[in-house]
């Protein structure tokens, strides 16, 4: 008589070892997560809708940080003293670079004090009318200088009433793509700091005949705050997009309490730009070492106006 004849338990084994053979040879597809991520990541505008997606998650983490250490804005500070109970965090956590970028993300410009992380550069290499505004030159236009050498057709308008040119950096065979003036962006058109001409950015682009910017950039050193809350404050208050695809920015937070950084920052968010790389200024630490860490490069994404632009676009 056969072993599993004489013991029935010798069957019920032999039949277990059976059936969990059979379920490891099974032919299986790939988790529900892996499949999602497989389609999204396959098309710009669907890239942008996961980006979309875990912005929204992390607006709630903020929430949640602002509650764990205030309970409301105004009792978080931007940097906490080095005293008990030492809570472990500075402003820049609450705000970091959370949205990803669905193109590629390069530093342009030079290395330390100078360059910018800009999102998607290979998409207007070859763009006809590809337009770049800078604001706030400072004899330094290592960032302008690789812009030019990358593409073929963009064309840049830098802003500085602080100088009288762009940096040595631009070679003169790129000069002709490029145009100087020394006037202040501001909110309104009139007179600026020492008598300088001051215009808004809508007053500009009118000027120059452009209905939209490819690449901003602003390093005004501090005047960010006052400038940008009155720069946005046409979209704010129309709902209309945004005419700039990204905005590359050095942030000053000197002498800011948080509920009015998260104020400025909210109405960032509000107006549909999106954070896609941090980058602290290490040079200004490392001479103000006794100071906090005020100064930081913020790269934003614009969803709605690359979705309309670039969306049928892929490397």
């Amino acid at each position: 008589m056969a072993v599993y004849q004489r013991h029935p338990r010798y069957s019920i084994l032999l039949g277990l070892l059976l059936v969990a053979t059979f379920y490891v040879l099974l032919p299986r597809g790939p988790p529900a997560h892996e499949v999602e991520i497989f389609r999204v990541d396959g098309t710009v505008s669907n890239r942008i809708q996961r980006a979309n997606r875990i912005y929204d998650r992390f607006l709630v983490q903020r929430a949640g940080l602002i509650q764990k250490f205030g309970p409301t804005p105004q009792d978080v500070m931007m940097f906490p003293p080095d005293v008990e109970p030492w809570p472990a965090y500075t402003v820049w956590d609450f705000f970091p670079a959370a949205y990803n970028c669905p193109h590629e993300v390069e530093r342009i410009g030079a290395l330390g004090d100078g360059g910018k992380w800009v999102c998607g550069l290979p998409l207007v290499k070859n763009k006809q009318d590809c337009v770049v505004y800078s604001f706030g030159i400072n004899h330094e236009s290592s960032f302008e200088a690789e812009i030019l050498k990358s593409t073929r057709h963009c064309e840049i308008w830098g802003y500085d009433y602080t100088v009288k040119s762009f940096g040595p950096e631009i070679d003169t065979s790129l000069t002709p793509r490029t145009h100087f003036h020394p006037y202040t962006l501001g909110g309104w058109d009139g007179t600026g700091p020492d008598d300088s001409k001051m215009y808004t950015l809508e007053s500009l682009m009118q000027q120059n005949g452009h209905k939209h910017i490819d690449i901003l950039k602003i390093d005004i050193e501090g005047w960010e705050f006052e400038t940008l809350d009155t720069v946005l404050k046409p979209y704010l208050d129309t709902g209309r997009p945004l005419p700039f695809g990204q905005l590359q920015i050095e942030i000053h937070v000197w002498n800011k309490n948080f509920p009015q950084f998260l104020k400025w920052w909210e109405n960032l968010e509000k107006v549909g730009l999106r954070p896609f790389w941090t980058e602290p200024n290490m040079v200004y630490q490392n001479y103000n070492r006794m100071a906090h860490s005020d100064l930081a490069e913020v790269s934003f994404f614009s969803p709605g106006f690359s979705f309309k632009t670039l969306a049928d676009i892929d490397f």
